[in-house]
């Protein structure tokens, strides 16, 4: 099927009170494990992509790629660029097929935030596609956007409601304790915020920075009303793994469909146990 817009199957899983995995991918191999890892467990999926990422492949190959895994699959896939600052990057993303859009402005004051976001979803939405917005800055470095510990600021549940309705956003990202990257230790989420900004907003939530946050901790996200999980990290670690088995077993391989497939298998196994994690299974079938 095409690529469609992600906001059907996010709410759907607000509904059911699980979430939405969404995977950053870097290249042909991470986006074959998402989707099949997806169709595997029957359950919608979106694929994202930071700017980094846009950079390094660049959007049309990576809108073809995505397109092309779309096809063959008979399950919902959406292509979201995650932690965009820049207008222009967004509007070339649209215009190769993205359906969905993050701006990030979250570093800008306020009014600033609330202007850029604006104007983001005044074009997105008129041609259909979704708009996720982030009040609060999380800390961590993914991909080259780095926020020190010091500049994280956690989500205020009274300007949530002011800034969803001042921007027509379709989903939130917040902040309550999550972080980019690698954790130093075990991350200690803020879940009575989580739930005072359920409270005042009825809008899909998003969780960023996953990766490394222990399962009950996202189970008790998932609960106080998460429905859109990012995961970023928790694939690079068992692709760069399985490569490094890879050539550790067999210093002399040159075949990069050796060590890709295996990096493959790798992450596809964690898009499965993630999905799974977010209740995820047969979502699909809530759809049809």
């Amino acid at each position: 099927m095409a690529l469609i817009n992600p906001m059907k199957f996010i709410e759907k899983a607000q509904e059911k009170g699980c979430a939405i995995a969404s995977f950053n991918v870097h290249n042909l191999e991470t986006i074959q494990a998402v989707v099949e890892g997806a169709y595997e467990e029957n359950c919608p999926v979106i694929i994202q992509t930071t700017p980094g990422t846009l950079k390094h492949a660049g959007i049309p190959y990576i809108a073809a790629c995505v397109k092309a895994a779309a096809e063959l699959y008979d399950v919902p896939i959406a292509l979201h660029v995650d932690h965009c600052k820049s207008f222009e990057t967004i509007m070339q993303c649209i215009r190769y097929g993205y359906t969905s859009v993050m701006i990030d402005a979250a570093h800008l004051p306020y009014e600033e935030n609330v202007a850029m976001v604006k104007k983001v979803v005044e074009v997105a939405k008129s041609v259909g596609v979704a708009v996720e917005g982030e009040l609060g800055r999380i800390g961590g470095t993914e991909d080259t956007l780095t926020v020190d510990e010091r500049e994280a600021t956690f989500t205020v549940p009274s300007e949530a409601v002011e800034f969803v309705k001042a921007t027509g956003i379709d989903t939130l990202a917040i902040a309550i304790g999550t972080a980019h990257g690698e954790y130093k230790g075990e991350p200690k989420l803020d879940f009575e915020r989580l739930s005072e900004i359920r409270k005042c907003v009825d809008l899909p939530l998003v969780l960023h920075g996953a990766s490394g946050v222990p399962d009950y901790q996202i189970k008790e996200s998932l609960s106080r009303g998460i429905s859109k999980i990012n995961i970023a990290t928790e694939l690079k670690i068992p692709m760069a793994k399985a490569i490094k088995e890879c050539f550790a077993n067999k210093p002399t391989e040159i075949d990069p469909r050796n060590y890709m497939g295996a990096a493959k298998l790798a992450v596809k196994e964690v898009v499965r146990e993630k999905i799974r994690l977010c209740n995820g299974t047969n979502l699909a079938d809530c759809l049809k």
